[in-house]
């Protein structure tokens, strides 16, 4: 596989750029390999820039649950760029886009759109505190919720890759409110309200975790922690930036009938635009301004070329509800696969991780045996048999709707070659 091109711009970029990316997980250190740089992508396929083809399980990260370069996505946001690409106002495409949401969320009476996830999240967690008038936090070890100082407290995704628990940067009063508790333990759960009940403000969590590798909840953990936080009068905020919209039309809380307080949806929400929501109950959400006291506020929010590809991306998953079956069928499929070679995976969906442990992978404790090395050898192995994932272990595999069963056939053989490989 010739990749001199994609070298020559990452020297570059490293001139530029703090290694050489605008995202950690990027830079591919801890799978040995230099950075790919991509030249375009189409349905299933990506390209870099030295003309190799992969079949993508990326997905920029979810985003693409239609696969990329979709045609009816594209063309609406062709047409909103020729209209202005930003307003800084009101159009009528913002309440499109809320009421589509709204529909398939009911747990979101009222809803605001911001530009990431990490902002979305961010501003879900102060519109709890308002509410509550507390200021403790609940989070759970290995899930990340973006890049906000108080949150980024054993974080998952890039900060497991690269073995960094916390970052440098933040005062230690940024963080002394936030609890950490281990995903799938409700007994630790329980320890923290005992002792911080009536100061905790929420509890947030991914409600299938995909920052530290997919891992789903246990059957009865979604449950209590809704039990446990009206039990302490706190607030559930569910991060669904990954699984909304990727689980099904109702993300998680649809799948599994639970009802948080907010949530906060980005990735497949803004069809591969930046783009990000956080809404929930009407009394909290009256509390945001310009209606409450919660402060928050942003110039391209509800931009005109973001929300036409949110808008598109959702009318059309609404307009095919059987796309859901297929994405299950083709993953089901990948899963069986890593099975049958003997290989530990986990899947919620569209969404599976290979874990390089012989643990089963429940918590965090089970993620962080897994063999880093062992799964550098199994990304190289893939890349070179043209099938693009995640630079690290610690990241979930994204199927969309555009693999096809071609697709779907070549990584079912490529996983068991890579085992006859290896054994």
């Amino acid at each position: 596989m010739n990749t001199a091109k994609s070298e020559q711009l990452y020297k570059k970029a490293l001139n530029f750029m703090p290694g050489g990316v605008n995202s950690p997980v990027r830079a591919c250190r801890n799978v040995g390999t230099v950075p790919l740089f991509i030249d375009r992508a189409e349905g299933s396929k990506i390209y870099d820039a030295d003309g190799n083809e992969y079949i993508d399980y990326i997905c920029s990260w979810g985003a693409n649950i239609l696969g990329s370069a979709d045609r009816d996505v594209i063309s609406a946001v062709k047409s909103a760029c020729e209209r202005g690409l930003t307003f800084g106002a009101c159009h009528a495409g913002e309440t499109e886009l809320a009421q589509r949401i709204k529909r398939n969320f009911p747990s979101i009476e009222l809803l605001r759109l911001v530009n990431s996830g990490t902002e979305a999240v961010m501003s879900a967690v102060r519109a709890a505190r308002g509410f509550t008038h507390r200021d403790k936090i609940i989070k759970f070890e290995g899930c990340y919720h973006g890049h906000s100082d108080g949150l980024l407290v054993r974080a998952g995704s890039g900060l497991l890759t690269n073995s960094v628990p916390d970052s440098t940067g933040i005062p230690l009063g940024y963080t002394e409110n936030t609890l950490v508790a281990e995903y799938n333990n409700n007994d630790s759960v329980e320890k923290l309200f005992e002792k911080y009940g009536n100061e905790t403000a929420a509890v947030i969590v991914e409600p299938c975790a995909a920052n530290m590798g997919v891992v789903p909840p246990n059957p009865d953990f979604l449950p209590f922690l809704r039990e446990i936080t009206r039990r302490y009068n706190s607030l559930l905020i569910f991060d669904e930036v990954i699984t909304g919209f990727r689980i099904g039309l109702g993300g998680m809380q649809g799948k599994y009938k639970i009802t948080p307080d907010l949530t906060a949806l980005g990735k497949i929400a803004g069809g591969g635009m930046p783009l990000a929501v956080y809404g929930g109950k009407k009394d909290i959400m009256e509390l945001v301004a310009p209606l409450g006291s919660v402060y928050q506020a942003g110039t391209l929010s509800g931009n005109p070329a973001a929300v036409s590809a949110g808008n598109a991306t959702i009318k059309k998953l609404e307009e095919s509800p059987g796309i859901y079956s297929v994405l299950e069928e083709k993953s089901e499929k990948i899963e069986t696969a890593f099975k049958s070679a003997g290989l530990n995976v986990n899947r919620e969906g569209s969404l599976l991780t290979v874990f390089f442990t012989d643990r089963e992978v429940r918590t965090y404790s089970d993620v962080i045996t897994c063999d880093k090395a062992r799964y550098s050898e199994y990304y190289r192995f893939m890349l070179e048999n043209g099938i693009y994932i995640a630079p690290s272990q610690f990241e979930a595999m994204f199927v969309s709707a555009a693999h096809s069963d071609e697709d779907t056939e070549k990584t079912c053989d490529v996983i068991k070659n890579f085992m006859i490989k290896k054994f």
